[in-house]
């Protein structure tokens, strides 16, 4: 198998007929990291292909990747979200065409908006990390209570309403587009997780005080 024979694209509304299997496939995907995510529904899905709003990869007529944007604080800032990839098409770098095409959508759609990213996953902060992103708190992200309420159905949600939403497993990327990293200045995904979880790990022992 080779990441040429793979089709990256914006997707269309004929897309919208892999919703039950993108939803599975996410949920899967969270589980074998033993993570939280936030749950989506086929209807959601659905609606994001349907409005220009995700890209898939595609082998032929076989959906094997996914992922998608959202606008919140009336245009201020999008989250990319969902980046899933087929089990048996991962370690081909799908992921990391799949998370640049998500960006250029972004960047065509919403082209003055900061873009975010929460999460729990090293490789997805490695590629953040190569598009310019740097960590941030969580008071730097969106305020949009819309954006905070998908997080309900994440299993980790109860970490982030003790902490006042200032803090949870996921950590925070962003990138502004009126300032752009340099490639020097991009922070090293492993050091950045490691001082994550070990800040989390001090805030939540004064916590429980």
């Amino acid at each position: 198998m080779d990441i040429k024979d793979i089709t990256v694209k914006f997707a269309e509304p004929e897309q919208a007929k892999y919703a039950d299997l993108i939803v599975r496939l996410i949920y899967e995907s969270a589980l074998q990291r033993g993570t939280g995510i936030a749950k989506r529904t086929p209807e959601y899905i659905a609606q994001k292909i349907n409005s220009g709003k995700s890209v898939v990869a595609l082998h032929g007529e076989r959906l094997v990747g996914f992922s998608y944007i959202e606008s919140w604080g009336h245009g201020d800032y999008v989250a990319t979200s969902g980046l899933i990839v087929d089990p048996e098409y991962r370690h081909l770098g799908l992921a990391g065409a799949i998370k640049a095409k998500t960006f250029e959508l972004a960047r065509l759609r919403f082209p003055f908006a900061k873009i975010f990213s929460i999460t729990t996953s090293l490789p997805v902060m490695k590629l953040n990390s190569r598009m310019g992103y740097k960590p941030v708190t969580f008071s730097e992200l969106t305020d949009d209570e819309e954006f905070w309420r998908g997080c309900e159905g994440c299993r980790n949600y109860d970490i982030l309403q003790r902490n006042n939403r200032k803090m949870c497993l996921c950590t925070g990327m962003l990138f502004d587009p009126k300032q752009p990293l340099a490639e020097k200045d991009r922070p090293n995904p492993y050091i950045m997780k490691m001082k994550n979880s070990i800040n989390k790990v001090l805030h939540l022992k004064r916590v429980e005080r």
